[in-house]
This record gives structure tokens, sequence and C-alpha cells, in this order.
């Protein structure tokens, strides 16, 4: 992707956003299913879609507009990799590396952070989106209404879901424990 010649003022903005909104766009594209071998190349493609559509961005509306590329980049991304390892006839690749020795409880937290992910990837995409600016992103309903563009009682709605269904999937994961 060629990025257009920017104004000072669009290189400024850019810029801005990029510093203020970089942890936010990671963790997004993290919490989506990018894997860690592809969190890098996924946060420049994000920026980059920003860069070239800066100067059609309201104002402050940045955050949002990134938010709604890194859905749309992560959803590419998922796509991407279940097509190659159908090809490679590999199956579902693990996409987190095995954890390097570490202290117990880091390795906790390891273990905590894959359940998270897994539980996460388990969700259709209106509901993890939700999820990740509500609760990890802490966010409040009208931000999330605001973002998505849509009505805040659906991002309600939408969170009660998401919460109901991670909820039956933790139960049933620790039913299932020996």
């Amino acid at each position: 992707m060629t990025v257009p010649d920017l104004t000072v003022a669009e290189r400024a903005r850019l810029k801005g956003a990029t510093v203020a909104h970089y942890d936010f766009v990671w963790r997004g594209l993290r919490r989506l299913g990018v894997s860690p071998n592809d969190i890098s190349d996924a946060t420049q493609e994000v920026f980059a879609v920003l860069a070239s559509k800066i100067g059609n961005v309201a104002q402050g509306a940045e955050k949002s507009y990134l938010f709604q590329t890194v859905t749309r980049v992560a959803a590419n991304y998922r796509r991407r990799r279940t097509r190659l390892s159908a090809e490679s006839g590999e199956g579902d690749l693990d996409v987190h590396p095995d954890p390097q020795p570490t202290p117990e409880s880091l390795a906790d937290m390891s273990g905590r952070l894959r359940m998270l992910d897994a539980l996460l990837a388990s969700l259709p995409d209106e509901l993890r989106a939700v999820v990740i600016l509500c609760e990890l992103e802490s966010m409040t309903l009208a931000e999330v209404a605001a973002m998505l563009d849509i009505p805040q009682g659906t991002v309600a709605s939408r969170l009660r879901r998401a919460r109901a269904l991670l909820t039956a999937a933790i139960s049933k994961s620790r039913n299932d424990e020996p």
C-alpha cells in the first residue's frame, strides 16, 4: 500500500494518532485473534490504512476509525491463517509459542492469557469487539456505541450475550477438568 503525499497537518495528525493509539491497536489486533507472529505487520497495516485515509477521517474520530480498521485487518489475518493452514494440511496452527521456562506465577499468567484468547476467539466478531472495548479497554457503553456506530442498547445487549457465553464456556471448562 502506498501512502499518498500528506500535508504537514495530516502528517502531524497521523503522528499524533500513532503515538496515542499504537498500544490500543496492538491490543485490539491481538485480542481479535491475530497471531503473535503477524501482530507487527498487522499493526503497520492498520496505520497504513489510516495514513491513506487521514484526510477523510473526522478530526477527533481517529480512535474509532482505527478500531473499525483493526476489526477488518484482524478478520483478514484470521481468514489468511485458516486458508494457509488448510492448504498446508496441518490443521489449526498453535498461535501461541511454547512459553520459555519461567517462574510459576508467570506460567500461570501465560496459561490464563491463552485461556482468555481462546474464549475471546470463540465469540462472534460483533460480540468480541464489544467485550474487548468494554471489559479490556474499560470504555463506557456510550463510547463503544459511538466507536462502533451502533445504538447504546445494542452494545448493552451484545455485552450481556457475550458475558453469558463466556460464563458458560468457563463453567464448561471447569467441569471438564479432572
